[in-house]
């Protein structure tokens, strides 16, 4: 289905939005910050696999459960004090993880910042809807930005620091998080309360709803499969931590790219629906091939990297597909989003180190590719209503672009009919 509107430039935006979206960038950096130093942190810490793995656990377990609350929060003191004190705890604890002493401190540090994620996330997309310029689409469209360049920096700075002591990475991160929080007390305004403060309940009463029940569990898992991929996958490699970060690096790219432009232009032309489709099953292929060539250095390598494109597609989409279908407001979707999908991530790599451990390395990826794929097929089961959902995102698009070339029309027709009753005065 194709949708022919114009909408404003994501790129031009107030202060406050590109304040949270610079805060957005540093906060997905923490996603593969710690990609390139998991092997280091295996063999400086003398710690299993699955150990290291409970480093993505804890952060995203924490995260999805804590999403519950978030809406609760910030109806009762407002998005931008719980902006303030999500960003607040990820510097702290992140600058706690890097003076840790082994992996049990890192791990809980770990849960720390995930609470600090979590608060900040579910609020900054909310913070972005409302002052984007350039409307849902637009809003969507720049998180998604932000996203792709923090998955897409973080390796890198992971590798770049991590090079000279695995502690970098959490003193980077707790650096930059602390110049983004000064950016957000200056630049943000402070936001009002809503009339009536939302209620725990919500985002999990919200899951009676079919649409979004069935969008958040595709989420989840195509989640298991991502986090598969980017939790285990590095110990597969053989490579520095510098190296790490190059090839992670280079996924990021390709996932920033896709969740930017490559998913407008598709869902443009085929619909959110079908490309999804795809992407997941390109993403379950992937899985399946490094699984069975997971011996192969060059062929995991190669992989991984193009994983970025179909990430990116997956990470835009399925994000418009649960707010475009939900029934209900958008952060209580937000957060039930946020809490269904980050429980798949978080217990993906986890469950990878036990399965690599208990029988072998292929496993994991076997059983991630097979999830996808069960994703792909669950999707389909609200196919009618994200096709409906297209449809209404392109009525309001023609009606936009039907309000901006409708106006310079009426004045060309209202000056034509001056010069007509001019001459027509004129011959009188």
């Amino acid at each position: 289905m194709s949708s022919h509107g114009t909408s404003a430039s994501p790129l031009r935006q107030p202060k406050a939005v590109w304040a949270v979206a610079f805060a957005c960038v540093i906060s997905f950096m923490g996603i593969g910050l710690v990609d390139p130093i998991l092997p280091a942190l295996a063999t400086q810490l003398h710690a299993s696999h699955t150990q290291v793995e409970l480093l993505f656990t804890s952060y995203l377990v924490v995260t999805a459960v804590a999403m519950l609350g978030t809406g609760w929060v910030s109806s009762r003191i407002g998005a931008k004090r719980t902006l303030v004190i999500g960003l607040a705890l990820i510097v702290v604890f992140a600058a706690a993880a890097a003076l840790a002493g082994g992996i049990g401190g890192i791990v809980g540090f770990r849960a720390g910042w995930g609470l600090g994620n979590a608060l900040f996330i579910a609020t900054s997309l909310a913070v972005i809807v409302g002052s984007a310029s350039g409307g849902f689409g637009g809003a969507i469209v720049l998180y998604e930005t932000a996203l792709g360049v923090g998955i897409a920096s973080g390796p890198l700075l992971g590798g770049l620091l991590g090079n000279i002591s695995w502690r970098g990475p959490f003193f980077g991160v707790s650096a930059l998080m602390l110049i983004a929080l000064v950016a957000t007390v200056v630049f943000v305004d402070t936001t009002p309360k809503p009339a009536e403060p939302s209620r725990l309940s919500e985002p999990l009463t919200a899951l009676r709803h079919r649409s979004l029940r069935t969008t958040s569990l595709v989420g989840l898992l195509y989640n298991w499969g991502f986090f598969t991929l980017l939790g285990y996958a590095p110990f597969l490699m053989n490579l520095s931590a510098l190296r790490l970060g190059a090839v992670f690096f280079a996924w990021g790219v390709l996932v920033a790219l896709f969740a930017v432009f490559g998913a407008t232009w598709l869902k443009d032309r085929f619909g959110t629906a079908r490309t999804l489709y795809g992407s997941l099953v390109c993403v379950a292929v992937i899985l399946a091939v490094i699984g069975t060539f997971s011996g192969s250095v060059p062929t995991v390598i190669v992989a991984v990297v193009l994983s970025g494109a179909f990430v990116g597609l997956n990470n835009t989409l399925v994000t418009t597909a649960v707010m475009s279908i939900s029934p209900v407001p958008r952060n209580v979707a937000s957060a039930t989003y946020g809490f269904v999908r980050f429980i798949g991530g978080g217990l993906a790599p986890f469950a990878a180190g036990l399965l690599a451990e208990g029988l072998n390395v292929h496993v994991p990826f076997w059983i991630a590719a097979v999830v996808v794929l069960a994703g792909a097929l669950l999707l389909s089961t609200v196919h009618r209503a994200l096709e409906d959902a297209d449809e209404d995102a392109a009525a309001e698009d023609a009606a936009a672009e039907e309000a901006v070339t409708g106006v310079p029309a009426v004045e060309e027709e209202a000056i034509l009919a001056e010069q007509a009753l001019e001459r027509e005065g004129g011959r009188r």
